[in-house]
């Protein structure tokens, strides 16, 4: 029987799981849903409806709602994943070598502001277990895609990033659907400036190369801050687009606070609901600055179909979250993609990518 969480599921998270699960610090809490969920074994799941069925960057997707990178660091619960209906899952973000991260505590929930801050700071296995998690699936792959999620090790020397990037390229990119160089991450020391566009091509480059063996070449994104001036993030998709980087990924965490309504003086980057509007105007921006010709995977505010939406129509052509899980539950994607079925026939249109950018084209 194809896998699916009924409505009293959600009202059994909200009701008594959250709560006890909220009882434990945010990262065991984390921690215990990861080895939950990477017990469960494959399973067959309900089909999509025909309408989210999308093809971007050149890779086909069941459905356009992914989990976002930062959950599942270590490949750990794909199987977990695919059953609870995602179209995608972005891993990671994996580093060459294993590494702590910062010490603890590294992440706080914000109840209020239904948001999360973390300064994890890339804490892994490595690429040699992520590795050999997905060369187990072998030819179990589940119906949902497998992104992965790079970065550099935290103490490796500036003129090494690019080779960390590359060694991650060439010996994960071909168990991948598509790869995202992450240079936006507030919690690793100087990682964001690599977002400058020599800087950024340098590394892109490298990964480029490394991948080059592939076959089907595999599609490389950028992940990006939402912190950027308008001045630097048009700078950035010029690059981009000059270099023919497959998608860009908007946005990671941020480090505002007071502009979005969150008195915190916590350290490291926040998520969730406080993000919608800077996710979606970055979005919106850089469907603008690439005339719509670079694919963009939305993050950041999503925990409803409305709001899912309304990064498709700014120009996502792919969606993701993690923070609304924490709040929400399992049951929210299949909520989102049911939503979404209603939002595109309250709109005429026959399928999501009819949908993307249409608030920009009005």
């Amino acid at each position: 029987m194809p896998f699916a969480m009924p409505s009293s599921g959600r009202n059994f998270y909200a009701r008594i799981l959250r709560p006890l699960l909220f009882r434990l610090d945010p990262e065991t809490a984390h921690r215990l849903t990861i080895a939950v969920l990477s017990l469960m074994p494959p399973l067959p799941r309900a089909a999509d409806a025909s309408q989210l069925a999308t093809t971007v960057f050149g890779v086909s997707f069941a459905n356009p709602i992914g989990l976002a990178a930062g959950v599942d660091k270590d490949a750990r619960a794909i199987a977990g994943w695919n059953a609870l209906g995602f179209g995608f899952a972005e891993l990671g973000t994996i580093t060459p070598r294993p590494q702590p991260g910062n010490p603890r505590p590294r992440m706080w929930r914000l109840p209020e502001h239904r948001a999360l801050i973390n300064r994890l700071g890339f804490p892994g296995q490595g690429m040699e277990v992520a590795s050999a998690r997905l060369v187990k699936l072998g030819g179990r792959r589940p119906a949902m895609r497998v992104g992965l999620n790079f970065g550099p090790n935290k103490d490796t020397p500036a003129d090494r990033v690019a080779a960390d990037y590359a060694m991650l390229a060439g010996r994960l990119a071909p168990l991948a659907d598509f790869v995202v160089v992450n240079l936006s991450s507030p919690n690793t020391p100087g990682l964001r400036e690599w977002q400058a566009p020599e800087r950024m091509r340098a590394v892109v480059e490298a990964v480029r190369g490394a991948a080059a063996a592939g076959v089907p070449r595999t599609p490389i994104l950028i992940k990006i801050a939402p912190d950027l001036e308008p001045l630097h993030l048009r700078e950035i998709c010029a690059a981009a687009s000059d270099l023919a980087i497959d998608g860009i990924v908007a946005t990671n965490t941020t480090l505002k606070r007071g502009e979005l309504g969150v008195p915190s003086a916590l350290a490291g980057g926040l998520s969730g609901a406080p993000m919608r509007a800077l996710a979606r105007t970055t979005i919106a921006r850089i469907y603008h600055d690439t005339h719509g010709r670079i694919p963009i995977i939305g993050v950041g505010g999503v925990a409803n179909a409305d709001e899912a939406y309304g990064h498709f129509c700014a120009g996502a052509s792919l969606v993701e979250f993690y923070t609304a899980m924490v709040y929400g539950g399992p049951g929210l994607v299949r909520a989102i993609k049911r939503g979404l079925v209603d939002l595109l026939a309250r709109d005429g249109f026959r399928s999501i990518s009819e949908a993307v950018g249409s608030a920009a084209d009005r």
